[in-house]
């Protein structure tokens, strides 16, 4: 146990300031830009309690009592009770599945007389805490698949109660989780999986309806299953160590398909996807008949990619049309450009790339900006908050604050690789990674390069809950790093 005679003060001087020093500025930052968000024309007090601005000034102060409270407490408590506060949390996830409240098509939040809040946001934190705990137990290793399965069920478990919520925005976030793995060992080829399962459904999706040169083939699908066997192949580069057959079966499969798209071209018409499909076929057939004859396990896993990606991309069209929620559809539909919708589900973004377009350099100035007074930006002190800072302050101002987040990323990494335990470094990773994909999202959102998923900006989007859980999560792992050179009796 930390001595009690210099447990407070060495807690205090352990501490990491210049990353505090970056949370308060982005709290001041944030309450400007919610405060030129919400101020109507006319306005003359902007802190009461009854406008945005003043209630974000209490969800400010609450949130650096909530902090001071973190750093005050034990940092083993949040080693000893993470299975307690996970398990509590996901009782309160799945109870609010069934709440009566519904806000704007959502069943995430609690509403308590006027307090209205959001468990989500919170059980970030409390999914950090777990994940950190079990991947410091001892004996854990990630490469292990049945430990590896119980870290992701650890992340899923929530994810799958806040769908149930109807909030899939929220629900998203925990793919953030798959940073941190990749950080403790989790193999590359996992994350490359995930990638590649984006470009198959972007250029499958998008390209599906364009036909190459005079032939019925589909751009889309061509361009899909060309690339399947061009991952494929150098996956038997990377992972078996056979350059020379990787070149062969490349070869091989290009070769094949190019001779019949010019056959199809110029003789007799159709479909080469049907020959791709057939050159997918030999090309699996071969793979499994290697990692039977020569009992490398490798061969069967580069199978298994090949297999799962084409049934990933068969299934993608489904899924976009029959599973997906029609604003949803139509909001992918929108960001690949398959769809323009201005009046409707590429509103937001089109009014959000006009207010941001029109800060210019330096910006309107504060309480200036046209398209946000005139409230022409929904959701424009939440989700949308950062057109805001591009509309009042520029690109100068956009610059500044990303760069603030930058220089948060960067701070937190360092944090985390000065860890003394594995269970700060993991908690310290989740937390970066969280962070990083809220900004990313966020911020491609408002500029149309990523959909429309309705999550908050950190420290910026107006609300109670989302500052209280941002600000649990940085200062739980600010507790923690301050106490790695505590003495203990």
């Amino acid at each position: 146990m930390a001595r009690a005679t210099d447990r407070h003060p060495s807690v205090l001087r352990s501490l990491d300031w210049w990353t505090i020093g970056i949370y308060v500025a982005l709290l001041v930052f944030g309450w400007i830009s919610v405060c030129g968000a919400s101020y109507t024309y006319g306005e003359t007090d902007i802190f009461g309690l009854d406008t945005r601005s003043g209630m974000q000034i209490v969800w400010i102060g609450t949130s650096l009592v909530l902090g001071f409270v973190l750093l005050m407490m034990d940092d083993r408590y949040y080693d000893t009770f993470a299975y307690v506060v996970y398990a509590l949390f996901l009782l309160l996830l799945f109870v609010t599945i069934f709440n009566p409240h519904e806000i704007k098509g959502s069943r995430s939040w609690l509403v308590l007389g006027p307090l209205r809040l959001q468990p989500a946001e919170f059980a970030k934190f409390a999914t950090a805490l777990a994940v950190a705990k079990l991947m410091s137990t001892y004996g854990f290793n990630i490469f292990k698949f049945k430990h590896l399965a119980a870290a992701v069920g650890v992340v899923a478990l929530p994810m799958l109660f806040i769908v149930g919520q109807r909030e899939t925005g929220s629900a998203l976030v925990y793919l953030s989780f798959f940073l941190m793995f990749y950080r403790e060992g989790m193999p590359g080829s996992v994350l490359f999986t995930g990638v590649a399962m984006v470009l198959y459904f972007v250029i499958g999706i998008k390209y599906e309806q364009v036909l190459l040169w005079d032939t019925p083939t589909s751009v889309g699908k061509f361009v899909v299953l060309l690339l399947v066997q061009l991952f494929t192949s150098g996956m038997v580069y990377a992972y078996c160590r056979e350059p020379g057959k990787a070149l062969r079966l490349a070869g091989g499969s290009v070769g094949v398909t190019l001779l019949m798209l010019l056959f199809s071209e110029f003789v007799i018409p159709f479909d080469v996807v049907w020959v791709q499909l057939m050159v997918s076929a030999a090309l699996i057939g071969y793979l499994v008949f290697q990692g039977l004859s020569t009992r490398l396990y490798s061969y069967m896993l580069i199978a298994l990619f090949a297999v799962g990606s084409i049934a990933f991309f068969y299934s993608a069209d489904y899924v976009l049309n029959d599973v997906m929620e029609p604003h949803q559809r139509v909001r992918i539909n929108v960001l690949l450009g398959l769809d323009e919708d201005l009046a409707g589900a590429g509103y937001n973004v089109h009014q959000s790339e006009i207010a941001i377009g029109s800060g210019g350099l330096r910006g309107k100035g504060f309480l200036n900006g046209t398209q946000t007074k005139l409230k022409f930006v929904p959701e424009q002190d939440t989700d949308f908050i950062f057109c805001t800072v591009g509309e009042e302050e520029g690109f100068v101002g956009s610059a500044g604050v990303l760069l603030l987040f930058l220089l948060l990323i960067l701070r937190l990494i360092h944090l985390a690789e000065r860890q003394p335990f594995k269970f700060g470094r993991v908690y310290g990773y989740c937390v970066l990674s969280i962070f990083l994909f809220h900004v990313f999202i966020n911020v491609g959102m408002v500029l149309g390069l990523t959909p429309v998923i309705g999550i908050p900006l950190p420290f910026f989007s107006y609300g109670g809950s989302s500052l209280w859980g941002f600000t649990i999560l940085l200062f739980i792992f600010l507790r923690i790093d301050a106490g790695r050179n505590l003495v203990r009796s």
